[in-house]
């Protein structure tokens, strides 16, 4: 692999800007005039004997170049210099934001080694007598001493001589006239804590009342074996989150490192110059290449978190910092192929049967079709979804677009398209096969008295789908399929908890799947009233099952209204306020509509016309303004904004166009076009598909919006909340 595709491949998406230009830098080296190389080639011997005297300095700058350089050499020196200067710029930043966020994981370490001597000396306080002194018996050294030994792996100033080990001695092992009981700082465990409360930043129902009955997030320690548990786990996920940005700084260094020395090995290529050695030296001696900071701490990390937090285990621990990288198997692509290949043939084949035994002709048997299709239509939807989601992920990985990082999936956990795919292509066989069974054996006279066992395959094949969701074993991407329940969960039980990224994500899909929803409906109503022809008819005269059909469609903005207040709430910004309104503008809209179709009064479809169009533009101008960042008046791009992930710009165009257009479509609903020969369902499915369609444009430009903002502000990694609130950062929020 050639290193300028290396180079781009190993950025972190993130800081892409802060990357030396190699490309550039590479365009610049093209426009040497080399004429002049063979005259360059027959002085080499004298540029060599006279190469320390020719050397000068360019720009007024501390690099040094060779005095007889061309314009066009000088402008490459010139980029050079300026790139070590960002490169050394960005780094340093970076590296004193790292010491700062070790300094207060060292604090954060302090707390917890004495929250565990204080739970230990609950624990054995509340023991039997006999089993009390036993335990105190055993202890070799005091809890305080405890403290003292442990916190010695945890400070970060000190060094580490050798992977995975820490040489340093105790604070009190220095000096014979300390006191045992205190620790390096010289308190004890009971110091240390009336100096922290627990920040109550778990975000869980309960939590949420406590914020709000108490209105504060901070609490006193209780010392008990549940509270340690969560404050470990919450410091085990800040190490790990903490060791990656460790992990990417130190790829930064190596990379830029790299790219100069190439750059300066192509520019030596093509002039027959030796400044490769000189100018490395400079490179070499800046702070991103004699800074060792970076080193350090990553040894200090692991060696602390192999001993609070793998059981003194180097390989657990190792592993648990280190996440492993998906490896792209073949057989993925062959199941693939086969699922995609196998539903195609089986789409031919009901298209057939149908046709064959001309089931539209026959009265009966499209009453029949009418009653399956919500059953089937369901399973549809979702696959269409998919495929659209599968297509977005190849779009953003093609553009680099960091959708695990933005949606909060575990490094390593996320899938990729073609995994998408196959999950796709493999729900779709089952669908159809199951499709394909029940119209033959209903359709099929002479097998006719397996008819009840036969309308029960539509509610097997769903429950078998739940269970597979469900299945706790580590088999169909299990950590996907339970990370898309928690989202889920949490989104339904909004706003009782904290609105992430992924849970309002999660939530705009729902939106755009009322009709699946309702569809599930439907799947209550059908097998919930007796036969399939029976379960027909009441499904359409009953009164319970029209009620959930229309408020079901009303769920997902219902959930995205309490998101919005949620978040205004909490982050005070009066965005998620009209954010809120735009939710509540489609609700409202959507519970008109429902009202106007069952009345079927001129009133009431005029307010349905009157609320769907106020609420078609209010998402449609946050749609484009704010999710997507366009529509930027003082953009050097018109209508657009300045920075661009497509090199067509007529694509965002198009978007918005079909943003505009999509939106209203569903006003049909209301105003009833006559759309001949399009009837029923089919409407109905048409126009649910298109709105899937347009939430798969939505979802390219929205989390491209989201990468740009993190990119422009270097945001490559989580802000993970910490357990404790120190006395210091109390005093300076008091103040």
């Amino acid at each position: 692999m050639k290193f300028g595709r290396e180079f781009k491949d190993q950025m972190v998406p993130e800081w892409i800007e802060a990357y030396m230009d190699y490309g550039e830098l590479k365009h610049l080296l093209k426009g040497i005039d080399c004429t002049k190389k063979g005259d360059i080639e027959n002085q080499e011997s004298e540029i060599g004997k006279s190469q320390q005297k020719n050397w000068t300095k360019l720009s007024n700058r501390k690099l040094c170049v060779p005095a007889d350089l061309g314009e066009a050499e000088k402008s490459i020196f010139e980029k050079l210099d300026n790139e070590l200067e960002r490169v050394n710029s960005f780094y340093k930043d970076k590296v004193e934001e790292a010491k700062g966020e070790a300094a207060e994981l060292a604090k954060q370490m302090d707390a917890l080694i004495a929250l565990r001597e204080k739970v230990k000396e609950k624990d054995t306080k509340d023991l039997p007598a006999d089993k009390a002194t036993t335990a105190a018996s055993s202890k070799i050294t005091s809890p305080s001493r405890a403290l003292s030994e442990e916190k010695d792996n945890l400070d970060f100033t000190k060094e580490v001589d050798k992977f995975g080990e820490n040489p340093i001695k105790p604070a009190s092992s220095s000096s014979n006239n300390k006191d045992p009981s205190l620790d390096q700082h010289g308190r004890t465990p009971s110091d240390v804590l009336e100096c922290v409360k627990i920040q109550n930043t778990s975000g869980t129902p309960k939590s949420s009342v406590e914020r709000l009955l108490l209105g504060t997030t901070e609490k006193e320690c209780s010392f008990s074996q549940d509270e340690l548990k969560e404050v470990e786990e919450k410091l085990r996920k800040a190490f790990v989150e903490f060791y990656q940005k460790l992990c990417h700084l130190n790829q930064y260094s190596f990379m830029n490192l790299s790219a100069f020395s190439k750059i300066l090995e192509k520019y030596e290529k093509i002039t027959s110059r030796k400044v490769m050695r000189p100018y490395m030296k400079v490179v070499d001696n800046s702070y991103i290449g004699s800074s060792d900071e970076v080193s350090s701490l990553l040894k200090k990390v692991e060696a602390t978190f192999v001993k609070h937090f793998s059981n003194s285990e180097q390989g657990d621990g190792i592993k648990l910092l280190r996440p492993k990288r998906k490896r792209e198997k073949h057989s993925l692509r062959f199941r693939s192929g086969f699922f995609c290949g196998f539903s195609i043939a089986l789409i031919i084949a009901v298209g057939l049967i149908i046709q064959t035994r001309k089931l539209l002709d026959k009265e009966e048997a499209t009453l029949y079709l009418d009653s399956i299709f919500p059953l089937y239509s369901f399973y549809g939807y979702i696959i269409l979804h998919m495929l659209f989601c599968a297509a977005n992920i190849y779009l953003w990985r093609c553009y680099r677009i960091n959708y695990a990082f933005i949606l909060g999936f575990k490094p390593g956990t996320e899938l990729d398209h073609r995994e998408v795919f196959l999950l796709v292509s493999g729900l779709a066989v089952f669908v159809l096969t199951t499709c394909l069974v029940q119209l033959h054996i209903r359709m099929d006279s002479r097998i006719q008295d397996h008819e009840t066992y036969v309308e029960l395959v539509p509610l097997g094949l769903l429950i078998g789908l739940v269970l597979i969701c469900l299945c706790p074993f580590n088999i169909i991407y299990r950590s996907s399929r339970f990370f898309l329940i928690r989202s889920l969960f949490r989104s339904i039980c909004a706003p009782f908890y904290k609105v992430n990224m992924i849970d309002f994500f999660l939530s705009d899909q729902l939106a755009s799947q009322t009709q699946a929803i309702r569809s599930f409906v439907y799947y209550i109503c059908y097998y919930g009233w007796g036969k399939a022809s029976t379960g027909r008819k009441m499904c359409h005269v009953s009164d319970v099952y029209i009620v959930f059909y229309y408020i079901s469609a009303a769920i997902p903005y219902w959930i995205r209204f309490f998101q919005c207040m949620r978040r205004l709430v909490e982050e005070k910004k009066m965005q998620h306020g009209f954010n809120s309104f735009t939710y509540f503008s489609m609700l409202l809209s959507v519970v008109l509509q429902s009202t106007f179709r069952l009345r079927k009064k001129t009133t009431w479809k005029v307010w349905a016309l009157a609320s769907s169009f106020v609420a078609a533009l209010a998402n449609i101008s946050w749609d484009i303004k704010m999710d997507w960042g366009l529509l930027q008046h003082k953009s050097r791009n018109f209508l657009l904004r300045d920075k661009l992930l497509l090199p067509h710009k007529t694509a965002y165009y198009i978007a918005m166009i079909l943003e505009v257009l999509l939106r209203f479509v569903w006003l049909q609903v209301v105003l009833s076009f006559d759309m001949c020969p399009l009837r029923g369902k089919v409407i109905t499915s048409t126009f649910a598909s298109l709105e899937i369609l347009r939430r798969g444009i939505w979802n390219f430009f929205r989390l491209e919006n989201e990468h740009l903002n993190n990119v422009g502000e270097y945001r490559a990694f989580k802000s993970l909340p910490l357990p404790f609130v120190t006395y210091d950062e109390k005093v300076g929020k008091n103040e």
